[in-house]
């Protein structure tokens, strides 16, 4: 029952919305036509900007040019506990959601989803975003060229986010784990010795 409504549940609230347009005496057809014009001429403004930037991450990608970076990054991103690992990942996130994707599967594959490195990885892909992307769709929707200020903030919330990834991980998994052992081993212990 439950997994019929889930599939159901879209076509449900869109019977809901024609049905109550219906009976106030809307034109509901007729807004729905104005909608999807406006949604193709969104998808055609959209377009060049969205095909700029799936090349460039491809040329970007093809070029072994992540690795070269990789490289270069990791001595910096092990001062702040990033796992060389995962500085890929890091990279390509700004660039394209489905590559990220890609990245995060092959870490989780290789080190597995319970280990530091695929607990941070997974707290990345969670909190960060598709600066570029998004910057490129969205303002390219609205046809506007500079985007000054937007672009250095998103870049800053990111680094919070990986670096807050980092503690996070290391506090609530790690040392938290590490002082629960502590504390069961010792009333372990204690119950042991008591019963002696």
């Amino acid at each position: 029952m439950f997994n019929y409504i889930t599939k159901s549940i879209i076509p449900i609230i869109v019977f809901i919305i024609i049905t109550y347009g219906m009976i106030k005496g809307r034109k509901v057809y007729e807004w729905f036509v104005e909608g999807a014009k406006e949604g193709l001429k969104v998808c055609a403004n959209i377009f060049p900007y969205l095909l700029a930037m799936i090349v460039a991450v491809n040329i970007f990608r093809s070029a072994k040019l992540l690795d070269l970076v990789n490289n270069f990054i990791s001595p910096v991103a092990s001062i702040i506990g990033l796992p060389k690992e995962v500085v890929p990942l890091v990279l390509i996130k700004p660039l394209s959601g489905s590559g990220a994707m890609g990245i995060f599967t092959d870490i989780l594959n290789n080190y597995g989803a319970d280990s530091f490195i695929g607990l941070v990885a997974s707290v990345i892909m969670g909190t960060t975003e598709t600066i570029f992307y998004t910057v490129t769709v969205y303002f390219g929707a609205i046809k506007i060229k500079k985007v000054r200020h937007t672009v250095w903030a998103a870049v800053m919330a990111d680094m919070v986010a990986i670096i807050m990834a980092i503690l996070m991980v290391k506090l609530l998994i790690y040392w938290i784990s590490k002082l629960c052992r502590n504390v069961i081993a010792f009333v372990f212990l204690f119950s042991y010795n008591k019963n002696k």
